[in-house]
């Protein structure tokens, strides 16, 4: 009989686990919430860890049709605007890790995702289907969502921070203010002078904020998202308008040419959001049942390796459920999948938490910070780029990188953008 899996959530990960889970062998039920299968939000980068996974997926020709190809990533002064460190991506990138290095607007990535899981003969895709319960056992999970149950020999948690697949196997956690809020904005790159923005992930680094641009849509917009470190305002929702005058207050002084940029937003697409996170969970499985992305490991956006993390789980996730289906030991599998991915995930998860205070340094501290960056030359994100999720091994099942690079990637020296 074919084995039968269920993806709760129909975001960037829940797509990318139906995918590889179908090239295992899968019959893959996707259950999302709303009403259509979709994302807000803005850019998201892609590195070659990602892109690996992806172009493995058949889907290298679609995402070259929504990608922009930036040249490299840039760190600047929030007042001078001096650049303090730069590192190559383009044909660097390529030639050294074999994959390239994307900019993608989130939206367009999924629709990527979503259409080639639609035409995969494997594949269901379920909207406005709300879980209610979850029962998992060592051999079956049975989801009743959307007025009926589904059964299936592997269950796969997908559906975000506030997962309802982890609140029902391990209980309910909240999640924890990081005291960082993020504004966001997408400006037609027509609008700005030419020479504005270059073509760079570039982030500027100043006291208790920072500023992050890059190009995406083929380069036919300009995304913008901007950290402040805030107290009293908590609201998660990726849809909440903001004031563009208090962006402009949270700013002023910066450089003239992020005044620009935000005097280019339009004041109906800027919104604004509260950064969550929380603590690595010492378990991410139960019998059938597994978690992958930010449902298990929830990643603040600066090192800009949330998206990437949860297509690595994915791909690693089908090889291992397929092998445990095989050999008639699923659950042991699942153990072994967050055995070998929880030192990845948590790695970059402490990472990006400590760069949310490295970005926001001054003084002598900003300083030293900035020699520490300008002499790595990048070279700490290698290890994050050069995982490579298609070979790791099962723990005693062969050779393979495992969890390889795990803490790579940690210091100050990280990819400086947003997710």
């Amino acid at each position: 009989m074919t084995p039968r899996a269920i993806v709760v959530g129909g975001g960037i990960g829940g797509l990318s686990a139906a995918l590889a889970l179908a090239a295992e062998g899968f019959t893959v039920t996707v259950l999302e919430q709303s009403a259509a299968f979709g994302d807000v939000g803005a850019g998201i980068q892609l590195s070659p860890n990602a892109t690996r996974v992806l172009h493995h997926l058949g889907l290298e020709a679609p995402l070259r049709g929504i990608a922009f190809l930036p040249e490299g990533t840039e760190m600047r002064s929030w007042r001078r605007g001096h650049v303090i460190a730069t590192a190559p991506l383009g044909a660097a990138v390529r030639d050294r890790y074999g994959h390239p290095y994307y900019h993608v607007h989130r939206a367009d990535l999924v629709g990527v995702l979503t259409q080639a899981a639609g035409r995969h003969p494997a594949i269901r895709l379920l909207t406005g289907t709300r879980v209610e319960s979850v029962s998992v056992g060592e051999v079956l999970a049975t989801v009743h969502a959307g007025g009926q149950a589904h059964e299936a020999e592997l269950l796969v948690g997908a559906d975000g921070i506030h997962s309802v697949v982890r609140a029902q196997l391990f209980g309910a956690q909240a999640p924890r203010f990081t005291g960082n809020v993020a504004w966001r904005g997408l400006i037609p790159a027509e609008r700005l002078p030419a020479g504005l923005v270059r073509p760079m992930a570039t982030a500027w680094w100043g006291p208790q904020r920072h500023f992050v641009h890059y190009y995406v849509r083929r380069g036919e917009l300009v995304n913008c998202v901007c950290v402040v470190e805030k107290d009293g305002w908590e609201l998660e929702s990726w849809t909440e308008r903001g004031d563009l005058a208090e962006l402009r207050r949270d700013f002023a002084g910066w450089h003239r040419d992020l005044q620009a940029l935000i005097d280019a937003m339009d004041p109906q697409a800027c919104f604004r959001w509260a950064l969550f996170d929380r603590e690595p969970m010492p378990r991410w499985s139960q019998g059938v049942a597994t978690l992958l992305g930010d449902a298990c490991h929830p990643t603040l956006p600066f090192m800009a390796q949330g998206a990437a993390m949860a297509i690595e789980d994915a791909a690693v996730l089908a090889r291992f459920a397929a092998q445990g289906l095989a050999e008639g030991a699923l659950p042991r599998a699942l153990v072994d999948y967050e055995t070998v991915r929880r030192p990845r995930a948590s790695g970059i998860q402490a990472g990006s938490r400590r760069n949310a205070t490295v970005f926001h340094l001054s003084g002598i501290k900003a300083w030293l910070r900035d020699r520490a960056v300008a002499k790595a030359r990048g070279a700490v994100m290698d290890g994050i780029f050069r995982y490579d999720a298609l070979r790791v091994a099962r723990p005693g099942k062969g050779s393979g990188p495992g969890a390889a690079g795990a803490a790579s990637g940690a210091g100050p020296g990280a990819d400086p953008a947003a997710r």
